[in-house]
């Protein structure tokens, strides 16, 4: 540091002769020893000045730094922030008004305008910013406000898609497959490991039909990944302090603030109650099944009799069940039946229905 000051003395000193000698106060003759040495010896002299007084001089510049900084601490970030940018503008207007000076040669003068410019005009940029702080912040609010309210009358809605969580019994009721190949539902799909080692289980299982199940999910897994190329995730996470599946599941949809995919209808009460969105496929099923009115006619084969005397049971292609009032006798047979009401249930909705040759007969 002591280097420093002492080689900035040193320009000083030199500068100082530049602009004596251009102000013609002094003469030095470059052609004599003595103008030579004292072009030489006056910077450095007011070089070693300099270092023989660094210490004082680096103290004051310490000191002068520390005030700036206390008053800079006084000051709140915004309002630092805004005298910033009135300095900007106004040391940009300033070299601006100075451009003329460019074309009129007047070799110290200009200078000193110059720097009377930047002195004014940095000082009112930094007055005006941070004295019309309220009403610049006011201002901006409004253009942000006006600007957002734009975008939004012609927003774009992005396919911001959460991950969901797929359980055991989804997985082995096969529906999700379709469900992606229709376009209706979209990765990332989320299977954890836990579910995998219940899938295996299952597929491992010495019960036929359980194993069948298992190997089913395994083949689904399969398929959704590389006949649809739905990105699936494997999810390494056990949850070893928990005990039971749906659990662990309820406490990974909620780490990964996602969807839990199930058709398991006590599960998706206790996530509803938990405040965990789900997914539930018969809720799907359910919901995309035709609509049919009291008076509407439909054609349905009556495949056995009801519970009730006379009763007849159809189904329609969706797998809705047809309770037919009287159709005991057409067992076998296709006819068209009145709709008289419909009933919805937790387990789907059924629909009661007479056959149309009756209530003709009937009219």
């Amino acid at each position: 540091m002591r280097f420093v000051v002492g080689v900035s003395g040193s320009i000083l000193g030199f500068s100082i002769l530049a602009i004596l000698g251009d102000l013609n106060l002094i003469k030095i003759s470059n052609n004599s020893w003595v103008g030579l040495s004292f072009q030489i010896g006056f910077p450095l002299l007011i070089g070693i000045i300099f270092c023989l007084f660094s210490c004082k001089i680096i103290g004051l510049w310490k000191r002068l730094i520390q005030i700036i900084e206390n008053e800079l601490e006084k000051i709140p970030f915004h309002e630092t922030v805004l005298g910033t940018m009135g300095l900007i503008i106004g040391l940009l207007i300033a070299n601006l008004f100075s451009k003329p000076l460019d074309i009129v040669e007047l070799p110290y003068l200009g200078f000193i305008i110059r720097v009377i410019l930047n002195g004014l005009l940095g000082y009112f940029g930094i007055l005006i910013f941070t004295r019309k702080k309220e009403e610049i912040f006011t201002a901006v609010s409004n253009v942000t406000l006006n600007i957002k309210s734009n975008k939004d009358k012609f927003q774009v809605f992005s396919n911001n898609s959460c991950p969901k969580i797929l359980d055991t019994s989804v997985i082995i009721d096969g529906r999700i497959a379709d469900i992606c190949k229709a376009g209706f539902i979209e990765g990332p799909f989320i299977i954890s490991k836990f579910v995998l080692e219940e899938l295996q289980n299952i597929a491992d299982s010495s019960d036929d039909l359980r194993r069948d199940k298992g190997r089913r999910g395994l083949d689904i897994l399969n398929k959704i990944q590389k006949e649809l190329g739905v990105e699936i995730i494997i999810n390494e996470e056990k949850f070893e302090d928990i005990g039971e599946v749906d659990s662990k599941l309820l406490r990974l949809t909620q780490l990964l603030n996602g969807k839990i995919v199930t058709n398991d209808y006590n599960l998706s009460k206790v996530a509803e109650v938990q405040g965990i969105e789900v997914l539930n496929i018969n809720e799907l099923s359910n919901a995309i099944k035709p609509v049919v009115l009291p008076g509407e006619g439909i054609t349905a084969f009556v495949m056995k009799d009801g519970k009730e005397r006379d009763q007849g049971l159809a189904y329609l292609d969706d797998g809705t069940m047809i309770v037919v009032e009287l159709g005991r006798k057409y067992i076998g047979e296709t006819i068209d039946v009145v709709v008289t009401s419909a009933l919805q249930t937790t387990a789907g909705k059924i629909i009661f229905a007479k056959p149309k040759m009756i209530i003709e007969k009937a009219v």
